[in-house]
């Protein structure tokens, strides 16, 4: 029972940070109408900004995200504004051209990170890595508890920004009726190119928090572009609760296949679990969460 609860509690943390990479996903796709198939290598980047700020200027990684949101903010806006709109715009004999970039800026931060810091592990070490808070013979690891709070309250600004401004009633109106919402005067442009920046500062908030508890190299990021579709997929498109919820069952799906098959399976199993709900269940969680 106590590795039951373990196990559970360590998902339910880990998950708590894949729900901030799912969300960020899940508002480009609702917006953008695309599937951002660089979500994980911009959250690479902000990786490896993470590891710059703390390698040669001291800065803990938990407080890098005050850096690293807006840089991967700006960062991503130009991809959005110079590379992505213009395809979203354009009428085409291929549709999927807006895809197709994604995966090519992918490919190019990619062999970018690798060209610049190799391809060698990196980590960080801090005062805190290693430490472990022991409460009722459970053990909640320091790094991934300080990222679980954060990403609340992350998710919490976000609950507020989407529902409570001008601005976030504005994204809903483009996500839910891009016509109608220009009709009203709101400029779908703007908004297109500030949602994709919005969902990549999320993805930038994710990395800062996912690296002292994660190795990072190049191809890491490919491999985290998996687990946002995975968890879009669960939460169903277009929810941000889905999302959260997605992010969750992915983190204690991995952690138990960890710790009663194998930590070779741990990725494998949340791979099984969306492919049982892409048949079982096409609608994802949606069907259980309102929007």
């Amino acid at each position: 029972m106590e590795v039951f609860l373990q196990s559970l509690i360590s998902g339910l943390l880990i998950g708590g940070l894949y729900a901030i990479i799912g969300i960020g996903m899940t508002l480009i796709m609702g917006v953008l109408k695309i599937i951002n198939l660089a979500h994980g290598q911009i959250l690479m980047v902000a990786m490896y900004v993470t590891w710059v700020l703390w390698k040669f200027f001291g800065i803990d990684p938990y407080l890098s995200i005050f850096i690293t949101i807006p840089f991967i903010f700006v960062f991503a806006e130009g991809l959005s504004k110079y590379l992505l709109h213009p395809l979203i715009e354009k009428e085409s004999i291929l549709p999927e051209n807006q895809v197709l970039m994604t995966v090519g800026i992918g490919m190019v931060l990619v062999e970018l990170a690798r060209s610049i810091f190799t391809s060698n592990y990196k980590s960080i070490h801090t005062s805190y890595t290693d430490k472990a808070w022991h409460v009722a013979g459970i053990s909640l690891h320091v790094p991934l508890v300080i990222a679980f709070v954060i990403a609340i309250f992350l998710t919490i600004g976000l609950y507020f920004l989407l529902r409570k401004t001008d601005l976030g009633r504005s994204i809903r109106a483009t996500a839910q009726d891009k016509v109608a919402a220009t009709l009203m005067g709101i400029s779908s442009a703007k908004i297109t190119i500030l949602t994709y920046g919005l969902g990549s500062a999320l993805d930038a908030a994710a990395g800062s928090l996912l690296l002292p508890v994660y190795y990072l190299y190049p191809d890491v990021g490919p491999l985290f572009t998996v687990k946002a579709f995975v968890i879009t997929i669960l939460g169903g498109l277009g929810s941000t609760v889905g999302a959260i919820a997605g992010g969750l069952v992915l983190g204690v799906a991995e952690t138990f296949g960890a710790t009663y098959i194998s930590s070779g399976y741990r990725d494998a199993v949340g791979l099984v679990i969306f492919l049982i709900v892409l048949v079982f269940f096409p609608g994802g969680l949606k069907r259980l969460t309102k929007v």
